[in-house]
């Protein structure tokens, strides 16, 4: 029974960082284009300050959405598609298709 509460849980983090626009928009971006840094996101989204850029990619890696690669001094980040699949599948439907 505990499983059922912590998926539960999941769905709800994941759901609530979702509904924010610029976090939705965050991942359709990472959807499309794979691992993006955090200034390549910022280049791609206008109007969306630094610091509140990074409160985003922290929401949406605390709920597991996304995940971090560094490498050397970058940071790339990439959409988990376990966790798209299973809690908004629609999302990457436009990717299979391009």
């Amino acid at each position: 029974m505990a499983n059922d509460h912590d998926s539960f849980q999941d769905a709800v983090k994941v759901y609530k960082a979702l509904g924010e626009p610029t976090r939705l928009s965050i991942v359709e971006l990472l959807v499309r284009h794979r691992d993006l840094s955090c200034s390549d996101i910022g280049d791609r989204l206008d109007q969306v300050a630094g610091s509140t850029l990074s409160h985003h990619l922290k929401q949406l890696t605390d709920c597991g959405l996304v995940e971090i690669t560094k490498s050397g001094t970058f940071h790339y980040h990439h959409v988990n598609e376990d966790m798209l699949r299973r809690y908004a599948p629609l999302m990457l439907e436009g990717a299979e298709r391009e």
